[in-house]
């Protein structure tokens, strides 16, 4: 595949990722590991490395998309911060085992996990089902167990978390605004040690590409958050325009025919 159309793909993924993202508040991170992998099979980047790279790319991505969401969330006072200091400990451990597991998964079993993920995604879009107010938060030993648990499936996955952090928050009788806001800001701590953990796990692997840090490539990293960052504001002003259900099945669909497709190999 040439460089320019190389290039060209970064900036549709980025901008489809950051245009989802602000729409939807979903996407963002799971759009850039699906047009990556994709493009990755595409250059002859060899198998062993295919998913694991698109991961380890989609969350250095995901650390100035978060920046940016935390300011956003943060000048409107919605972030809970006391309770994000309580999960931040957990994430950051759990997002460091989720890049050595994943580091340790034949490609085939992590997009197979991957594919999984997508699919549930994508039905419980469709269904529009979110869990209950059931409880308060959990004491601190609880609030750790649930961001290691997060940090790893989200930092395995590529992921920013908030398919699993706002589940969490809202069953724990957190107001949808909060939850959200501080599901931003947890996605930061998941990005920068899932990064990092992922280019420690692929350091001085011998099939990756020039340009690459251990499982996060460059040229990628760059082109995606440049287009990311420029329609995320987009993908948010259209949020109070255009027909949101609508929107959300589309994408669930187009989740699910994905998905699928993963899991067939």
């Amino acid at each position: 595949m040439p460089e320019m159309l190389d290039l060209g793909v970064y900036l549709l993924a980025g901008g489809a990722a950051g245009f989802f993202a602000g729409l939807l508040g979903v996407g963002g991170g799971l759009f850039v590991v699906l047009a990556l992998v994709w493009v990755f099979e595409s250059k002859g980047i060899h198998p062993s490395v295919v998913v694991h790279l698109a991961v380890g790319t989609s969350l250095a991505v995901m650390v100035l998309t978060a920046i940016s969401s935390i300011r956003a969330h943060h000048s409107r006072g919605a972030v809970l911060w006391q309770t994000f200091a309580r999960l931040a400990p957990g994430i950051v451990i759990g997002a460091w085992l989720g890049a050595a597991v994943a580091d340790l998964l034949p490609t085939i079993w992590l997009k197979r996990l991957l594919a999984v993920f997508v699919i549930l995604v994508g039905l419980q879009m469709v269904s529009g089902i979110r869990p209950g107010s059931h409880r308060p938060l959990p004491g601190t030993p609880g609030l750790f167990a649930a961001g290691s648990l997060i940090g790893m499936i989200s930092a395995a996955l590529g992921i920013g978390g908030g398919a699993f952090t706002v589940p969490f928050l809202t069953w724990c009788s957190v107001n949808m605004r909060n939850a959200v806001a501080t599901s931003a800001a947890c996605g930061l701590p998941i990005a920068l040690a899932g990064s990092l953990g992922f280019v420690v796990a692929g350091w001085g692997d011998g099939v990756l590409p020039p340009g690459s840090s251990g499982f996060v490539y460059w040229p990628a990293f760059a082109a995606i958050s440049l287009a990311s960052y420029l329609l995320a504001p987009l993908g948010a002003r259209l949020a109070h325009s255009l027909p949101l259900p609508i929107l959300r099945r589309v994408f669930a669909a187009l989740l699910l025919l994905v998905g699928v497709k993963l899991m067939l190999g």
